[in-house]
């Protein structure tokens, strides 16, 4: 039998590796470097270096890569022979601290907001030792922040692991003031859960919507949908359970923690689950994770999809987003405690969570918001554009009591005192799940539930360490003097509450009456994504970033400018592939099938004068008629492609959002009456019954 404990991670230099590789000095100084965030010794760096190389080309690796994350969504790589000419046709496998700690792509192609022009090119990678370097296809893989020639934030590595750093310190001082000296670092933790389709090979290659904008941009729902649920947690298809098999070794070699695998909602739907991890490591693995979803896929003869809406009228894919915060002494800061003053504690970097979500409403709907995003959300089990927060009913209750100075509803009509009162127990994950809020307490952890299925995490997570670090920076400020600090405590759960919990709705997310509801609250409704872009730059935003150095005015204008820029690169491309399809494919192939109807007619006709034909006459006049209309249509759609290259940066993504993601909505809808009507051997492309339905 294969023990997978024995060869776990082999494909990783973790910390086994560098134990048993590096000198013991030299190992404990750069353990030491990694938990101060240091500066790297270049002495180190070498031996680090040395021991890397060996290790790799014992592993099969003749390369290595600075592998970083750009603003592209997706990781990038260039790499370089170990390789280095001695003389006489020979060559000696050299890999020095220097190329370990610093590399040199290109920065000019790379989207940059206007940071970078094309003749701009020079841009660096820095290695970052908080990530394991990995082997992946014989390279050896070290995962680098990325940064332009003059110093700007090309990446989303960089972001990331500086508000890691903001939301540790900030806890840490908080920690402190309850008495815990001996917490010196707290992490964020995130485990992502992964959704995602897998259909034949044969059939993606067929459509072309899919090969250019991984989505059906065409598509009639089949006879059968995700209605009966059989499909949810139902046993595995051989073909898929030998994929997910597969999959898992893979991952396990690279030291990724998958653990869950099961069914989703909606016909060849699946989702993997991780273990969580730091966060930084956990947006690492995702990363890898998609990436060899897709590679595997190949093998096993599937296409995966991770496009958030691949098939309209079924479930969405995200990516659930679980993230805590611990200490490291393996406190939990979000799991109530058994004291008082541990639910003090716990109540406190509650309401720290429940302010920054309120305040920075948009700032959570931006790191979201996509052209993918946006139709998924709303519907089948994704949450609206509406940010809010579930917490349960209990610990609802608890909060309203601590708010009103009343008394806990069924737990002996206790008051609600903090600190060293009496508070009682506080419940620990004994309320419901409620599977349309977006942002949701779930015991230990809140779940953001809003990602993408394509997404990198690392912007949601980025934007979320930073507000909430910015509630605890507050806190501080107010706390760190209090004469009574169990009073000021009280006093700052209690006040923070009440000014705050607009935001908590434990309700149907789904409900027609939640969009009045939240709007009577103050809460925002940012349904597209140009909306909330809109926001990005308000002067709080640009304060916040800014006044923790996440990212200075300049890196926030270009990633403005990056995100709409990609919305409407995203529109533009479906828009174009959808008049493809239809000049192309869709009329000439219903053409040749009316022509067949009309011969039909004629022959009969020649036969029996005296048959109407009824049948196909009527068949061959509607589809006449929508087949003009789906020129007209379509026409329409080109025309306005055209003129959306008179506008530009924000302008531009709106007038996609208004005007040609409409258009092309009515071109599908006389696409898909069309498909329905048309002989199957005639349609030019698979459907959705032929998709979803023979895996």
């Amino acid at each position: 039998m294969d023990d997978v404990s024995s060869w776990f991670g082999c494909h990783v230099f973790n910390d086994e590796a560098m134990r048993v590789r590096l000198p013991k000095d030299v190992y404990r100084q750069l353990k030491k470097t990694v938990a101060e965030g240091k500066d790297l010794d270049m002495n180190i760096a070498n031996s680090v270096a040395h021991a890397m190389k060996t290790w790799a080309i014992e592993n099969g690796a003749t390369h290595y890569t600075h592998w970083f994350q750009p603003m592209t969504g997706i990781t990038a790589e260039k790499h370089e022979a170990f390789i280095n000419p001695v003389g006489g046709g020979r060559v000696i496998m050299e890999f020095s601290g220097k190329e370990l700690i610093k590399g040199e792509p290109d920065a000019s192609s790379f989207p940059s907001g206007g940071i970078r022009a094309t003749f701009e090119a020079r841009g660096y990678t820095a290695w970052d030792p908080t990530s394991y370097a990995f082997i992946k296809d014989e390279t050896l893989c070290i995962p680098t922040a990325y940064c332009s020639f003059s110093g700007e934030v090309l990446d989303k590595k960089t972001p990331l692991l500086r508000s890691m750093e903001v939301i540790g310190e900030e806890a840490v001082k908080i920690l402190h003031l309850f008495g815990h000296t001996d917490v010196k670092r707290v992490i964020t933790t995130v485990g992502a859960e992964q959704e995602y389709f897998l259909i034949d090979k044969k059939d993606y290659e067929r459509r072309k919507d899919l090969i250019y904008t991984g989505r059906t941009l065409i598509g009639a729902r089949s006879p059968k949908g995700q209605e009966l649920e059989d499909h949810y947690f139902g046993a595995l298809r051989t073909r898929v359970s030998a994929y997910m098999k597969d999959l898992d070794r893979e991952l396990w070699k690279l030291g990724i923690y998958a653990k869950t695998s099961h069914n989703e909602a909606a016909p060849c739907q699946h989702e993997l689950a991780p273990v969580y991890t730091t966060t930084n490591v956990a947006v690492d693995q995702n990363q890898l994770t998609m990436e060899l979803m897709k590679k595997i896929a190949e093998k096993h003869g599937f296409a995966c999809l991770l496009h958030e809406k691949p098939f309209a009228g079924l479930n969405g894919s995200g990516k659930h987003n679980n993230w805590s915060l611990v200490s490291d002494t393996g406190i939990n800061l979000l799991e109530p405690g058994e004291s008082p003053q541990d639910n003090a504690q716990f109540l406190l970097f509650l309401v720290a969570v429940i302010k920054a979500v309120d305040e920075y409403q948009d700032l959570l709907r931006i790191s979201v918001a996509s052209a993918g995003n946006d139709h998924r959300l709303g519907g089948f089990e994704a949450p609206p554009a509406i940010i809010s927060m579930f917490l349960g009913d209990e610990l609802t209750e608890i909060l309203e009591a601590i708010a009103s100075g009343g008394v806990v509803p069924g737990r002996g009509r206790r008051q609600m005192k903090l600190g060293v009162h009496v508070l009682p127990p506080i419940p620990r994950d004994t309320t419901d799940r409620n599977r349309t809020s977006p942002f949701a307490f779930t015991g230990n952890k809140f779940e953001f539930r809003m990602l993408g299925s394509s997404f990198s995490v690392a912007d949601p997570n980025t934007t979320l360490n930073t507000i909430v670090a910015a509630s605890l920076r507050d806190f501080h400020e107010e706390l760190k003097d209090a004469k009574d600090f169990n009073g000021a405590v009280q006093d700052l759960v209690r006040r923070t509450y009440r000014e705050h919990r607009r935001i908590v709705f434990n309700g149907n997310n789904y409900a027609p009456e939640w969009v009045e509801e939240a709007r009577k609250r103050g809460l925002l409704n940012l349904v597209s994504s140009p909306e909330a872009y809109d926001t990005f730059l308000l002067q709080k935003n640009v304060d916040l970033f800014s006044s923790f150095h996440i990212f200075n005015s300049v890196e926030m204008h270009a990633r403005y400018e990056i995100l709409n820029e990609e919305y409407s690169k995203t529109v533009h491309i479906e828009a174009v592939t959808l008049v493809d399809m239809v000049n192309r494919d869709i009329v000439p192939a219903v053409s040749r099938y009316s022509k067949d109807l009309a011969e039909s007619i004629r022959v009969k006709k020649e036969v029996a004068p005296e048959l109407e034909c009824k049948v196909e006459t009527d068949r061959l006049r509607r589809i006449s008629t929508l087949l003009d209309g789906l020129a007209a249509a379509c026409d329409h759609l080109d025309e306005l492609v055209d003129e959306s290259s008179r506008w530009t940066g924000s302008d531009l993504a709106h007038f996609c959002q208004r005007f040609i993601l409409p258009q092309m909505q009515s071109v599908r809808e006389v696409c898909d009456q069309l498909e329905l009507i048309t002989d199957h051997r005639a349609w030019p492309y698979p459907t959705y019954g032929e998709m979803l339905f023979y895996v």
